[in-house]
């Protein structure tokens, strides 16, 4: 069955009360578990940031918590007010994500698809920060000290001649047309990639033969974390919530392992959701939308309909959307149609994206929903 997990959201100062667009991806891929009768999936975080080092080295001068430490508690503020998701939270540093990590490198290496070799980088003068291959400012310390030239051993990939990034077995889409746009974006990565990063926090290389200050590179992470959770659950189809722009930065560093030991990992893309904007306020405002309506709407509705529209979501859609929805929910059966759970059951695990404005096949998911639910909630416009 088709596992959906969000692509890592990165473990930045924010919470996702204040700044729900960082969640699209993890409410999307909770409703489309949901409609395929798949248990809820851990949320998946991205912990392994130069960010997150910089934002610990201050913190660490009040707060005596070690980086795992802070990094947990800096997730828990994440859900609250509410309760932390039901099925848990999974880091791209997890003792289970480190020893597949680790396991799969091995595995490439010994087939040639990774390498371990000497690379001429810059290291920071002031802190021996690695800043890559080009002479740049550090941004560990942030002291402008100037960089040194040297010869480092990383791992590395280097991408085969004439294979494309991405392929359209890769998307988890029918009936779209690829996105050349991203795909064309992805294709401009530099033909080696440097998989061995200067990082405070995350997956140790060492076992590897490497410097213990080298860890694995998040971008490759962040796909070994998705295989790592589809693994805990016994999936082999596990399919990666995420934006187009995301997908262009780390597609071809998850290109050696979205076809490994028999699984194959797809992306899902989804646009962007305006829930910063000021007309949703006013729209729940002017139309006196109930709390369920909203929660609805916004929770559950607008992440499905940015996986349609890959685009983004326009604010100024935000209206007919709403009261397409609001319609819907006022035509939902008390009980659902087997026959229209299974079409779109189907749908759903193919990819095919249409039956989210199918005002009908919609009623039968809103009731679907409800009856999985914890509590049955009558429609928008009734009581309990």
């Amino acid at each position: 069955m088709t596992l959906f997990l969000n692509g890592p959201v990165q473990n930045g100062p924010f919470t996702l009360a204040n700044r729900p667009g960082k969640a699209a991806g993890i409410r999307l891929a909770e409703a489309l578990n949901q409609l395929t009768g798949t248990q809820p999936a851990p949320h998946l975080w991205n912990t392994v940031t130069l960010d997150g080092d910089l934002r610990h080295r201050t913190a660490a001068a009040t707060t005596p918590l070690s980086r795992g430490q802070w990094e947990r508690q800096e997730l828990a503020a994440k859900y609250m007010p509410g309760p932390p998701p039901a099925a848990g939270l999974l880091t791209d540093t997890a003792p289970q994500v480190a020893d597949l990590a680790l396991r799969v490198c091995q595995e490439l290496l010994a087939t040639g698809t990774l390498a371990l070799a000497p690379v001429k980088v810059r290291l920071c003068l002031a802190c021996d920060h690695m800043t890559g291959e080009v002479d740049h400012d550090c941004r560990a310390c942030t002291t402008g000290a100037g960089t040194r030239p040297a010869v480092r051993q990383l791992l590395v990939h280097d991408r085969p001649d004439g294979r494309p990034v991405l392929e359209r077995a890769d998307f988890h889409a029918t009936r779209a047309s690829m996105p050349a746009h991203l795909v064309n974006i992805a294709h401009n990565a530099p033909r080696r990639l440097l998989l061995s990063r200067t990082r405070a926090c995350g997956i140790s290389l060492g076992p590897l033969g490497l410097d213990d200050s080298m860890v694995l590179d998040p971008r490759l992470g962040l796909h070994l974390t998705v295989l790592a959770a589809a693994a805990q659950r016994g999936e082999g189809l596990p399919v990666m919530t995420l934006t187009e722009k995301a997908a262009a930065h780390v597609a071809a560093y998850g290109s050696p392992v979205r076809r490994w030991g028999g699984v194959q990992l797809r992306y899902a893309l989804h646009g962007r959701i305006p829930y910063d904007e000021p007309v949703l306020r006013r729209l729940f405002e002017v139309h006196r939308v109930t709390p369920r309506l909203q929660r609805l709407f916004t929770e559950w509705y607008l992440p499905l309909c940015a996986w349609r529209e890959r685009a983004g979501i326009t604010p100024a859609r935000l209206p007919a959307l709403l009261k397409f929805l609001r319609r819907v929910d006022l035509a939902r059966p008390e009980i659902p149609a087997d026959e229209v759970l299974a079409k779109l059951q189907h749908s759903v695990e193919a990819g095919d994206r249409r039956w989210v404005m199918d005002a009908r096949v919609l009623a039968h998911a809103l009731a679907h929903r409800t009856d999985v639910g914890s509590q049955a909630e009558p429609p928008e416009g009734e009581t309990g």
